[in-house]
């Protein structure tokens, strides 16, 4: 699987694919695990995991996690 660092063109081929790979986390949301692009050509371009909220949500325990959604 190829990668490519850099901006991404404003439009893409017919037939290109927005692929996101992820489980189950807590809560009943998706974690995600892997984002790419998969042109037709067959090429994959790997598109950065947001981390920002996944680590902004370790870092408060799980009692004041919940106690905000209620």
């Amino acid at each position: 699987m190829s990668s490519q660092s850099g901006p991404l063109p404003s439009r893409f081929p017919v037939g290109t694919r927005y692929v996101v790979e992820g489980r189950g986390g807590a809560l009943g949301r998706l974690r995600v695990e892997a984002r790419y692009l998969e042109f037709p050509n067959g090429r994959h371009v790997q598109l950065p995991i947001a981390a920002s909220e996944d680590a902004r949500l370790r870092r408060r325990p799980a009692s004041q996690r919940l106690a905000g959604r209620i």
